[in-house]
């Protein structure tokens, strides 16, 4: 349990300090921030009484003190409100990520865990087969772990959607046959389907690290006095391999899964723009293009809090796995 509370109260750290940097930075853009805003919306058409009074909630009473602006900020968020967005108005921020982040929780997600698992069991298989034709494997995929996700994007795109037209080029199910999303083995199929191209991206861009750290890990762990006791024991290869090498050596993956996953949101902003994805990144990108200040405070409060989830399961797993962590504490 004191392992529990003190990652608990680093991570309620990190979280406050990430929402109040959420807060401060807009206020602290040379000049007033609701008035730049309203200038540039003015040259689309005239502002209703309604934008502005928005705009204003947005950035607070500039009269009223700074600390009294802070006060009021962390009021709205714990009452749920996050503002309303300028691009989409009316629409509630809260009411846009509700929409789109089950779409990259559940992309990005489930892309991470099979990029995690194929890289730490070819990493696992690349150390125990050290020196062997097995090695070649580890420079091809650091190669690909270099390029930009965008530019992976569109090299599939090109030859599985343009040239074969294997899969969709854009969105997250087919429009043509569905008016919204709902609850059918015909939709869920639609949305693995469209799924295929995003989801290969983000492995391919993620799958070298994971692989190149654990044939690492595995190559040092073998040299270990606890593995040269199994093998003169006479144990199975297969169990030494599994028990005794790679489970001590795949602890520090499962240590930077936290923060390898935040590497991944930050290539998935620009990746689900090129495939038009209807998830938190593409609306990220529109809030930007359209200087909607709540929406992208929204999303990166989103983001953030995501992210200190799983890293703190991550902790969680780790501690269960590891217990000598549990015991430093």
């Amino acid at each position: 349990m004191r392992y529990i509370g003190r990652r608990l109260v680093i991570y309620a750290v990190t979280l406050w300090a990430a929402i109040s940097l959420n807060f401060f930075l807009p206020r602290l853009l040379p000049g007033d921030p609701a008035a730049i805003l309203i200038a540039k919306m003015s040259r689309n058409g005239d502002v209703t009484d309604a934008q502005l009074q928005s705009i204003r909630r947005l950035f607070g009473n500039p009269e009223a003190s700074l600390w009294t602006q802070y006060i009021e900020y962390w009021q709205q968020l714990f009452r749920g409100d996050l503002g309303t967005s300028v691009s989409f108005y009316p629409t509630p921020v809260t009411e846009l990520i509700g929409a789109a982040l089950p779409w990259s929780i559940g992309l990005v997600g489930m892309a991470t865990i099979i990029s995690f698992t194929v890289g730490i069991g070819l990493g696992m298989f690349a150390g125990w087969k050290r020196g062997t034709w097995v090695d070649h494997i580890v420079p091809s995929t650091t190669l690909l772990q270099s390029l930009p996700y965008f530019w992976v994007a569109m090299v599939l795109i090109y030859f599985f959607s343009v040239q074969n037209q294997w899969f969709p080029i854009i969105g997250g199910y087919n429009v043509f046959m569905f008016n919204g999303p709902e609850w059918s083995w015909d939709f869920v199929g639609s949305v693995a389907y469209h799924a295929v191209l995003p989801a290969t991206t983000i492995v391919i861009s993620s799958v070298g690290g994971w692989l190149l750290g654990m044939r690492n890990m595995m190559v040092s762990t073998l040299g270990e006095d606890f593995v040269v006791t199994a093998e003169a024991k006479g144990l199975k290869k297969r169990r030494i391999m599994t028990t005794y090498a790679a489970r001590n050596a795949m602890l520090p993956s499962i240590a930077g899964f936290g923060v390898a996953l935040g590497f991944v949101v930050g290539g998935f902003v620009v990746m689900e723009t090129v495939f038009s994805y209807p998830g938190i990144g593409k609306l990220m990108i529109t809030a930007v293009r359209g200087n909607d200040y709540a929406l992208m405070q929204g999303v990166f409060l989103v983001i953030t809090l995501t992210v200190l989830v799983a890293m703190f399961i991550t902790d969680m797993i780790y501690g269960l796995i590891d217990p000598r962590a549990r015991q430093n504490v």
